[in-house]
């Protein structure tokens, strides 16, 4: 589990896990960045009052170098990737052993469910869920048991990640896709179960929120620069969605100031229509459902805020890649207290 400013949530994630039920000797080992707000004298509390609980530094903070800082002094046969901002589900590595004997597979995962504590946090938790959202990954919300392009977290036989080399610490986001990626062109199977369930909290501000998705998406364009289409088609509509904008923009600036009129001004019109079904599509999701006034009000500032960072950084991380881009969402102690 890598950890950095998350005292209001390590506790519980820590407590999903040590109560998960399985046959044989479990450990915890909780990799530590340079937290400021008290996480790591909670972890040092909870590692004193659990041995399965260990600790190891990740002073650069960065998500694949502190995983395999773990995984390197772990001690058993399988890995289970776990987030300080999520929550296992009751019988969740229990399944997820007996789903990687059945199958054969070396790396299992589940369905990643968001939750969210206040209006804002929930309605992100909503569009997590949804395939408008975030969309075409089978664990924000898929039923189907199968094959997969990458897995939630991850279940995972340590043999296998010996023989592809663990996590790519170059990578700071989407280093999970990038192993599955390895582990498959090694000829290996990716999982999919939707019983295994993992409890996830999004970001608890708006700011936070569009730095993540930023982030994100700029460690997209980062990995389709090195890896073409081995990326789905699904991580393009963003910056597709960006580029209309931006040509719109010039567009509108081109016709208002007389330089585009007449017939060529009419059919160069027909760029808004995108953003005109981009628009509706944003407000029936926010009046759809059961939800109160702020939710729905958020809901048109969320969406567009999800698609247009990560739509931005994507195609900055494409034409430039994402150099030393990092999530600074985590940064500071502004997380939303646990009931």
């Amino acid at each position: 589990m890598p950890v950095l400013n998350e005292r209001e949530y390590l506790e519980h994630a820590v407590k999903s896990v040590l109560e998960q039920d399985v046959d044989g000797p479990t450990e915890l080992i909780l990799a530590l960045g340079p937290s400021t707000d008290g996480t790591t004298e909670l972890a040092q509390r909870l590692a004193a009052a659990d041995p399965r609980v260990q600790l190891v530094d990740n002073p650069a903070a960065h998500i694949p170098v502190g995983l395999n800082a773990a995984i390197r002094v772990s001690r058993y046969a399988t890995v289970i990737r776990v987030d300080a901002h999520s929550e296992l589900s009751a019988g969740y590595a229990r399944r997820a052993l007996e789903t990687l004997e059945r199958t054969g597979a070396a790396n299992v995962g589940g369905v990643m469910r968001a939750e969210g504590r206040t209006p804002f946090q929930r309605t992100v938790a909503r569009l997590y869920n949804s395939p408008v959202g975030l969309g075409g990954g089978a664990y924000h919300g898929s039923d189907h048991e199968g094959e997969a392009e990458s897995a939630y977290l991850g279940v995972m036989r340590r043999a296998v990640l010996d023989e592809v080399g663990l996590f790519d610490e170059s990578i700071r986001r989407g280093e999970d896709w990038e192993l599955n990626l390895r582990i498959r062109a090694a000829g290996h199977l990716v999982w999919f179960d939707p019983r295994l369930s993992v409890t996830y909290w999004p970001r608890e501000s708006w700011w936070r929120l569009a730095r993540q998705f930023r982030a994100t998406g700029a460690w997209r364009g980062e990995l389709v620069r090195r890896y073409g289409r081995s990326n789905g088609l699904r991580f393009f509509a963003p910056p597709a969605l960006v580029i209309v904008a931006v040509l719109a923009l010039v567009i509108g600036i081109l016709q208002l100031t007389g330089v585009l009129s007449g017939v060529l001004g009419i059919v160069a019109s027909a760029v808004y229509l995108p953003l005109i079904a981009y628009a509706l599509l944003v407000v029936a999701v926010a009046l759809s459902g059961r939800r109160g006034l702020r939710e729905r009000l958020w809901t048109m500032a969320v969406l567009p805020t999800m698609h247009f960072s990560w739509g931005l950084g994507f195609l900055a991380g494409v034409l430039r890649g994402a150099g030393d881009t990092v999530d600074a969402s985590r940064l500071g102690s502004r997380n939303t207290p646990l009931p």
